[in-house]
């Protein structure tokens, strides 16, 4: 089976689906099994790991991928209450200490914050420059600031943003994605199955069965239906990476696009960013 892949501005080529991580490493109990899950999904391409500050798990992550760090494209993301200039390069250094690692393959400003864009920027482009993080880019930040940012000076080499997307949360589709698209731009979708709420779907279990798959599955598979978007499902044991590695395999036709669109309709408006 040959992977789908997204390519980043320098040339990383990722697979489709990634791995989320938040929540993951907190209960000691499950830690093993957490590891191992996320170990497996490593081996099976699923490259990507996506943690932040916030999530108060960089160590757990750190040790979990210790001894493969070389395959890993690595995510960490930037608390707003840090992103001033100083701020900004604190936190990643802090990241990287616990994360035991030297550099991070993409460093995203978590939300919109009080700091001005071009002092985070600025840290970013040091960050760059130093080689502590080979890209950086952006999370929840919607068009209009989008377009402030490539407007700053070295704006121009943001290069990702991570947004909620997954059928029930379609606004990004009305602006945002095309937006993107434009510039090449590689869309992150979080919480591509609702936080589990889409496995209970009737309509998903419909397609899934025509499809011999799950309803995990069939939404992974319509997440990363068009090309520059990367899937990042959280999973915390080996049955559940490999449920989503299956994703890959799948492609919905026609029918099945009319059937998850009657249930769940595209936008036909501007819908801001939720949240943040």
């Amino acid at each position: 089976m040959e992977t789908r892949l997204v390519t980043f501005s320098d040339e990383s080529r990722i697979c489709a689906i990634g791995q989320g991580t938040w929540n993951i490493g907190r209960n000691p109990s499950v830690r093993k099994e957490e590891t191992t899950a996320l170990l497996a999904g490593i081996e099976m391409g699923m490259t990507m790991v996506d943690t932040a500050e916030m999530y108060d798990n960089e160590e757990f992550i750190g040790r979990a991928i210790g001894g493969v760090r070389d395959r890993v494209f690595l995510v960490s993301k930037v608390h707003p209450s840090h992103a001033d200039y100083r701020g900004t390069i604190r936190a990643c250094e802090k990241s990287l200490r616990r994360l035991n690692t030297d550099y991070l393959d993409l460093y995203l400003l978590h939300w919109k914050s009080r700091h001005p864009f071009s002092e985070t920027i600025g840290a970013m482009t040091e960050l760059q420059r130093s080689g502590k993080i080979r890209m950086w880019g952006v999370s929840n930040i919607d068009v209009p600031d989008m377009e402030d940012i490539e407007n700053i000076p070295g704006g121009y080499a943001c290069d990702a943003n991570q947004v909620l997307y997954n059928l029930q949360e379609r606004g990004v589709e009305y602006d945002l994605i095309p937006w993107a698209r434009q510039y090449e731009m590689p869309v992150i979708a979080y919480s591509p199955i609702g936080e589990g709420k889409l496995k209970d779907s009737p309509v998903l279990k419909k397609v899934a069965k025509k499809h011999g798959a799950t309803p995990v599955q069939i939404a992974l598979a319509w997440t990363i239906r068009q090309p520059g978007i990367i899937a990042i499902p959280k999973a915390g044991t080996v049955e559940h990476v490999r449920e989503n590695f299956g994703a890959l395999s799948l492609t919905l036709d026609a029918d099945d696009l009319k059937m998850l669109d009657a249930a769940f309709p595209p936008p036909t408006h501007k819908i801001p960013l939720a949240g943040w």
